[in-house]
């Protein structure tokens, strides 16, 4: 692990081959502390998954620089309008002349297109986006934390599931990547304050997650985590039906 800037503490962690996971963390006035994850696919056309806050931005581009020269990013990417996801976007896009945003159709029409200074590379359910030696493929999961525009980036090459704001983890002293188990401090962390919008077909669109049989989680939060991830997805399905808050 790099730390890029030490005041911060944010830091810098390849947890697949050519997957870089952006990491700054964060200590609240409540004692409380919390991590807030990038990560950036390195390849002939780069590709940046969150953008980050607009606050934490200045911190983000400084640790891009430290793997590849920001203005090369070609993609910008995440999984849901919202601050963290997608606020500091049109500064990645000011920053990287080639870049557009990439994002679920739903995103594309009812936020990015209207937010963001140039119009978005939508993607549909299944399809594939092309980077050089890595291939992304998007699968649509409207509510799957939240948000209807909701999806995820699964990276062929690694079997690497972006995955947003599953397998959310509190606190901020956490390993870039772990084998460990992070389903109960994830669920720990729904029971405290549950942002699952629970849709009825949960279980239907974790299991087709489970089906692309990811290797590495790249969760927004926490840890990163490998190992059998249908397993871990198909957990986190039972769990969400027996202790739903």
């Amino acid at each position: 692990m790099s730390v890029t800037n030490i005041a911060s503490g944010t830091n810098v962690h390849e947890i697949a081959e050519g997957i870089f996971r952006i990491n700054t963390p964060v200590q609240f006035d409540n004692g409380g502390a919390f991590s807030y994850n990038q990560y950036l696919i390195v390849d002939d056309a780069p590709l940046l998954f969150h953008t980050g806050h607009r606050k934490l931005f200045s911190l983000t581009k400084e640790a891009v620089a430290y793997v590849l020269p920001p203005e090369q990013l070609r993609y910008i990417g995440f999984s849901h309008v919202e601050g963290d996801e997608s606020g500091a976007l049109n500064e990645w896009l000011s920053v990287a002349p080639q870049s557009v945003p990439v994002c679920s159709r739903i995103a594309a029409m009812v936020s990015i297109n209207d937010m963001a200074n140039r119009p978005a590379r939508p993607l549909a359910d299944g399809e594939q986006l092309t980077l050089g030696t890595h291939t992304v493929r998007w699968f649509d999961a409207p509510h799957l934390p939240h948000g209807w525009e909701c999806g995820y980036l699964m990276e062929e090459k690694t079997r690497t599931l972006l995955c947003g704001d599953l397998f959310t983890q509190g606190g901020s002293n956490l390993p870039a990547v772990t084998e460990q188990d992070i389903l109960s401090p994830s669920e720990n962390f729904r029971h405290a304050m549950d942002y699952f919008a629970h849709a009825p077909n949960t279980r239907e669109m974790l299991e087709r997650l489970a089906a692309a049989n990811p290797e590495t989680l790249a969760c927004m939060h926490g840890s990163a985590w490998r190992g059998d991830g249908t397993k871990l997805l198909l957990a986190l399905a039972e769990s969400l039906e027996n202790k739903s808050s």
